[in-house]
């Protein structure tokens, strides 16, 4: 009876739930936000990009291969104060896994407002307030195969404005080695659907978004480096909250069999070159759909345990946004790098012709013929001694020897023989 009971309490409560629940497109879209400088530059495409720690919320998993601890903070001023602070710190779980943790908060201070019924102020003495959404991460990467990577990732959100409120969303994501340098990728965001719930006791949510992504990498031995080409595309689901113009254009926002050329224009992509001695140039387009959604950046790697981003992000509306990250090892600070990992192992450029290793010189090529006679000098010399002390206890022998003997012709040296002249050695 009491079991019977809880279930018809369970199924009112969600039956008042659903009527209090409203369906919006982004309940937490400050979830989506890019805080990676590197991945900002290649236009937010960061389902791509490998190694960017800070964008654990739409690549995790890239921790899959994580093969040292990183620390990282990124740092975003946007257009009236607005300001985006992001940090995230990464382990390897052993072979083949990693976890990271994030935490972040967007918003503005020293906002003033005047109360209902209060007159206005004199001057600037106005009363402040802040708003801010406060966002942690875990997310966690498993290698499931040689070629294929799982990610899976949960994130909170808190948000204080005029009232306060929570969120919720969970995110699943595979990459697959499909051959070479060629990475395909997929993430579901919101699998657990992402949820809001504000003080005032209305809930909103957003139905699941699924999103598709491709990496290639290009080395190119005659520039000393590497180049690699980033894509990711628009929903495959439903329409994207970023876009907000779809209302007023109803052609446009279609799922990508209704409409597949609209569905590859809402894409982004970026290219970046990285040479080998650490320096990385990147540009791209955070929407295919404008030429005004330019974004470029530069990286730089020191001393293998030190990672400096920076990036800039044209709008077409707004003002144009710059974002710097950064980001430290600490194993590399105090440690070599482990054998068999990338950082361990120098990007060496092949050329067509033959050339000497680093260790050696072309100064050492032209000695070498010198030397080299030098030391067949100094063998002949030593052994002279020696010679001589045999033809002397050869010389008894010889003169008990017939005539006939000592008058016959010495034999002529063998044809393999190398016999030493002044030119030679002078060469």
């Amino acid at each position: 009876m009491t079991l019977a009971k809880n279930s018809v309490c369970i199924a009112l409560i969600a039956v008042a739930s659903s009527f209090a629940a409203d369906r919006v497109v982004g309940a937490n879209a400050t979830l989506d936000i890019e805080p990676g400088a590197r991945s900002a530059a290649l236009g937010s495409a960061t389902m791509a990009v490998d190694g960017d720690y800070l964008g654990l919320m739409s690549n995790p998993y890239q921790l899959a291969n994580v093969n040292y601890a990183w620390a990282s903070f990124s740092h975003t001023e946007y257009y009236e104060d607005t300001k985006y602070d992001y940090a995230s710190a990464v382990v390897p779980l052993g072979a083949g896994q990693g976890l990271g943790i994030s935490f972040s908060r967007f918003g503005a201070d020293d906002i003033p407002y005047i109360k209902e019924g209060e007159p206005l102020p004199e001057g600037s003495n106005y009363n402040t307030l802040s708003i801010a959404d406060w966002v942690f991460s875990a997310t966690f990467g498993r290698k499931l195969t040689k070629r294929l990577d799982l990610g899976i990732g949960f994130h909170g959100l808190y948000r204080e404005m005029d009232q306060t409120g929570w969120g919720f969303r969970g995110d699943a994501g595979l990459r697959f080695n499909a051959v070479d340098e060629l990475y395909l990728s997929a993430l579901l965001k919101g699998w657990t659907s992402s949820a809001t719930s504000w003080e005032s006791g209305e809930f909103e949510y957003s139905s699941p978004e699924l999103y598709i992504a491709a990496s290639y990498g290009l080395p190119v031995s005659y520039l000393y480096g590497k180049l690699n080409l980033y894509w990711q595309g628009a929903e495959l689901l439903h329409r994207e909250a970023r876009d907000l113009d779809y209302e007023m254009d109803k052609s446009r926002g279609k799922r990508v069999w209704e409409n597949p050329l609209d569905w590859l224009s809402g894409g982004r992509g970026g290219i970046e070159y990285t040479f080998d001695f650490g320096l990385s140039l990147r540009a791209g387009l955070s929407s295919f759909t404008t030429l005004q959604s330019v974004t470029a950046g530069a990286g730089l790697v020191i001393a293998k345990f030190v990672k400096v981003d920076y990036a800039f992000e044209s709008h077409p509306v707004l003002s144009p946004v710059h974002r710097v990250s950064v980001s430290i090892s600490p194993y590399l600070f105090g440690h070599a790098p482990k054998p068999g990992t990338p950082e361990a192992t120098p990007v060496r450029s092949k050329n067509l012709t033959e050339e000497p290793d680093d260790e050696s010189s072309y100064e050492d090529m032209e000695r070498e013929p010198y030397e080299a006679s030098r030391a067949t000098e100094t063998a002949s010399e030593q052994s002279a001694p020696a010679s001589e002390s045999v033809q002397d206890q050869a010389a008894p022998e010889a003169q008990n020897e017939s005539p006939a003997a000592a008058s016959s012709p010495a034999p002529a040296p063998a044809k393999n023989a190398i016999i030493e002249t002044d030119d030679e050695v002078l060469e």
